[in-house]
């Protein structure tokens, strides 16, 4: 299958693909981390490209209900991230999966057809993801652990913290891959 994975610099999810023997292609404004058939650019310019499936990550600054108390000085970046949902939403692509956190787009577009956690595919701590799916099935969770830290929160401050809080876990990639389609 030819696998578009949006908003993803980072490679793991497009490798976790690759591994299975899929067509995988990453595409982000920022390079990708390690080597791989990568796009460097907006997604929205290749969408209609003839995927397959599409899995899509969108930056949740300004629609995850961990930056709330923000949310009122940035209703127009809020408006254009809920848009860029909406256009990766109705990419023309078979299956889609879209992952955010809990957060503005389950009101504002609709509710998601799973949460899942990370503890349930093998890594001990919490992080509420939902996934809004097209023609996919919900994934069934993997290696439940225990443990349960919410390690995403207590990332430590820094330039980059926004990057390490964004990767998806190996975990959850490997489950995606194996799962889906």
């Amino acid at each position: 299958m030819k696998i578009l994975v949006a908003c993803e610099f980072s490679g793991l999810v497009r490798d976790a693909f690759a591994a299975r023997g899929h067509d995988a292609w990453s595409c982000d404004l920022l390079p990708t981390e390690v080597p791989g058939q990568h796009i460097r650019g907006d997604v929205r310019d290749s969408l209609d490209c003839g995927w397959d499936m599409m899995l899509a990550f969108p930056p949740c600054t300004y629609l995850a209900s961990s930056g709330a108390r923000w949310w009122p000085g940035r209703l127009v970046e809020q408006a254009d991230a809920l848009q860029f949902v909406r256009d990766l939403l109705a990419a023309p692509i078979p299956l889609i999966a879209l992952e955010n956190p809990v957060g503005i787009i389950s009101t504002r577009i609709r509710k998601p057809d799973q949460i899942i956690q990370p503890w349930q595919y093998g890594h001990g701590e919490i992080k509420a993801t939902c996934l809004w799916l097209k023609g996919l099935s919900t994934l069934v969770p993997t290696h439940v652990v225990a443990g349960r830290v919410p390690r995403v929160h207590y990332e430590s401050l820094g330039p980059d913290r926004w990057r390490r809080r964004s990767r998806t876990l190996p975990g959850i990639a490997r489950a995606m891959a194996e799962q889906w389609p």
